[in-house]
C-alpha cells in the first residue's frame, strides 16, 4: 500500500481529544471505565469529536507511569469500574465502602463470581474461561509474576530467590499449584477489565468515536515479559542487563533521557517470526481502532546505553530490524492502523522505514515557531499524512508553554498568527494554537484535554526527566463550560472535519 492510497482511506478528516483513563472525573483516586467514561464519549459526540487518544491503558509500577508497566499486555485494574461490579452483584457498596485495596475488592468480587457462576451476563463463566483460553500466551506467565512478586514484597524478579528468578521448571510447577487461588484472582481482574474496555469500545463506536491507544515501544525490566522469556532481550548469563534504552540529548533534557529499559534481542526476535510482538499487537488491536507506536524511531535503530553510564550521553545507535518486524505485523494484521510517535532525532531512514509501511507521522505545534522556514512542524510544512497535536503528554499545556515562551519564540508565533489572522488579532491562546492545528492538512488533529478547558501549566501530565509528580491531573466536570462544547464543535464543522 502507497502513502497516497493510505492517506485516500481518510479522506474524511477526524478531530479528537487527548485524555488517560486515569484523568476521568471519579469517587476514587484515579479516573475509571464507569459512567464517566460513557459521559465523555457522549460528550465527544456532542462536540462532534471523532477519536479519542488515551496513554498506555497497561498496569504501571508504583510511580504510575503508563510507559513503565508490569505487563505489554495486562490492563491497569484501577481502571475496573467498581460501581459496574456492584451492578452485576459481584460486590456490595459496603464491600467498596470498607476495602482497603482493590486487589482485596476484586479477590471478594472473584468469591462472589465463583458462587454465583453466571451464565449470561457481560461478564459470565463461559466468556471467563474464553478468555483465559485466548490469552494464555500471556495470560498465565503475567498472572504467576503478579502473585510471586506479592509475595516477595513486590521486589523485582531480579532479585528473587535464585530458583524463581531463573524460572526452576519444578519450582514454577510448585508455584502454580500453591498458588491458584491467587492466580486465578488475577486471571479473573484481567479479565473483568478487559470486558470493560471492550463494553466501552463498543459503545465508543456505536457513537462514531474511535478509541486511539498507545503503546511504548520497550518493556520495563521489572515485567512479565522479560522474566518469562528473557532471551528475546539482551541479558547476560546472570540475567542482568548490559545495556539500556534511551535518547540522547534533546529539547527535553541536555544530557538525554535515560529510561533503563532493557533492549530486545532482535536476532531470537526475528527467529521465531517476531512471535511475541506480534502476540502485543493482537492485543492492542482488539482494544484499540488505532495505535501509536512510541518511540517509533527505536524501530530502524535506537539508543543503547551502557548499563554502567549514569547518564545517555554515551550511548550509540544501534540498527533494528523494523521492516521485517513490520511486514510480519501487516502480515497477520493487515487492517491493524499504526501511527508513528517520530518526534526527537529522525533520519531519512526512520522517514523511509515509516513511509514505506504508509503510518502518519506526528507534528506538534509547539515545536513550530523556532523560526527556520523548514521547520517540519509549521502547520503550512504539515501534510496529510499526519497527525497534528498542539501538544502531547510531555508537552507543557499550550497556556502554560505560551506564557513561558521565550522573545524570539514569541516574535516567530506572532508574526505567524498575523499572517494568518491579520495584523488586527488579538493573540488568544490556546484557541490560536488549537484552530491552526484543526485547519491543518493533518488527517487527525489531537486537542489534549488541559488546551480545551484553557488550562495552565499547573495542569501539565508530565515533565520529561523528572520522576515525582506526574500522572496525577484530572479535570472536573464543571471546568467544561457550554464555551468550549460551542468553540470546539463550530471550529470542527469550520474546518470540515466530522
Amino acid at each position: 500500500m502507497t502513502t497516497s492510497q493510505h492517506v485516500a482511506q481518510y479522506s474524511t478528516r477526524l478531530a479528537g481529544v487527548l485524555l488517560h483513563i486515569s484523568s476521568l472525573p471519579s469517587q476514587h483516586h484515579v479516573g475509571d471505565l464507569g459512567e464517566n467514561a460513557y459521559r465523555f464519549v457522549d460528550v465527544l459526540q456532542q462536540m462532534h469529536v471523532k477519536v479519542w487518544q488515551t496513554l498506555p491503558i497497561n498496569m504501571p509500577h508504583a510511580d504510575n507511569s503508563p510507559y513503565q508497566c508490569l505487563s505489554a499486555h495486562a490492563g491497569n485494574p484501577d481502571f475496573i469500574s467498581l460501581e459496574a461490579l456492584i451492578s452485576a452483584s459481584l460486590l456490595s457498596g459496603d464491600d467498596v465502602k470498607g476495602a482497603t485495596s482493590k486487589n482485596i475488592l476484586m479477590s471478594r468480587a472473584y468469591q462472589n463470581f465463583a458462587l454465583i457462576s453466571p451464565q449470561t451476563g457481560p461478564i459470565n463463566i463461559h466468556s471467563f474461561d474464553a478468555f483465559c483460553h485466548t490469552e494464555h500466551y500471556w495470560l498465565q506467565d503475567f498472572a504467576l509474576f503478579l502473585a510471586l512478586r506479592h509475595q516477595f514484597d513486590h521486589t523485582c524478579w531480579f532479585d528473587w530467590p535464585i530458583e524463581y528468578k531463573h524460572r526452576d521448571a519444578a519450582t514454577i510447577e510448585f508455584a502454580l499449584k500453591t498458588l491458584q487461588e491467587e492466580i486465578t484472582v488475577i486471571q479473573f481482574t484481567q479479565y473483568v477489565f478487559f470486558s470493560q474496555w471492550q463494553a466501552l469500545k463498543s459503545y465508543a463506536n456505536a457513537k462514531d468515536v474511535q478509541l486511539f491507544g498507545d503503546i511504548p515501544i520497550f518493556v520495563a525490566y521489572d515485567s512479565a515479559e522479560v522474566w518469562a522469556k528473557p532471551q528475546l532481550f539482551k541479558l547476560d548469563c546472570d540475567k542482568k542487563m548490559t545495556v539500556v534504552a534511551g535518547v540522547p540529548p534533546d529539547y527535553f533534557s541536555a544530557t538525554g533521557q535515560r529510561w533503563g529499559n532493557p533492549h530486545y534481542n532482535w536476532q531470537a526476535m526475528q527467529e521465531d517470526g517476531f512471535a511475541w510482538w506480534i502476540h502485543r499487537m493482537k492485543t492492542q488491536s482488539t482494544l484499540f481502532d488505532m495505535v501509536r507506536i512510541d518511540h517509533f524511531r527505536g524501530l530502524e535503530a535506537a539508543w543503547e546505553i551502557p548499563m554502567s553510564a549514569a547518564t545517555a550521553i554515551h550511548g550509540e545507535w544501534v540498527e533494528a530490524p523494523g521492516n521485517a518486524l513490520l511486514s510480519a505485523i501487516k502480515e497477520v494484521l493487515p487492517n491493524v492502523i499504526l501511527i508513528a510517535e517520530d518526534l526527537g532525532i529522525i533520519t531519512d531512514k526512520v522517514t523511509a522505514l515509516r513511509e514505506a509501511f504508509a503510518m502518519p507521522g506526528m507534528k506538534i505545534l509547539q515545536f513550530a515557531f523556532s523560526g527556520q522556514e523548514d521547520n517540519p512542524y509549521l502547520p503550512h510544512n504539515i501534510t496529510k499524512n499526519s497527525v497534528v497535536y498542539t501538544g502531547t503528554h510531555d508537552n507543557n499545556t499550550t497556556l502554560g508553554w505560551f506564557l513561558a515562551l521565550d522573545d524570539k519564540e514569541r516574535l516567530h508565533l506572532n508574526n505567524y498568527l498575523k499572517a494568518v489572522y491579520g495584523d488586527a488579532h488579538n493573540v488568544n491562546m490556546p484557541q490560536d494554537l488549537m484552530d491552526i492545528a484543526l485547519a491543518s492538512e493533518a488527517y487527525i488533529t489531537i486537542i489534549p484535554m488541559q488546551d480545551l478547558l484553557g488550562l495552565d501549566a499547573n495542569h501539565r501530565m508530565n515533565v520529561p526527566g523528572t520522576v515525582s509528580g506526574n500522572w496525577h491531573w484530572r479535570f472536573d466536570w464543571e471546568q467544561l463550560q457550554t464555551s468550549h462544547f460551542e468553540w470546539l464543535s463550530n471550529t470542527i464543522t469550520q474546518h470540515n472535519r466530522h
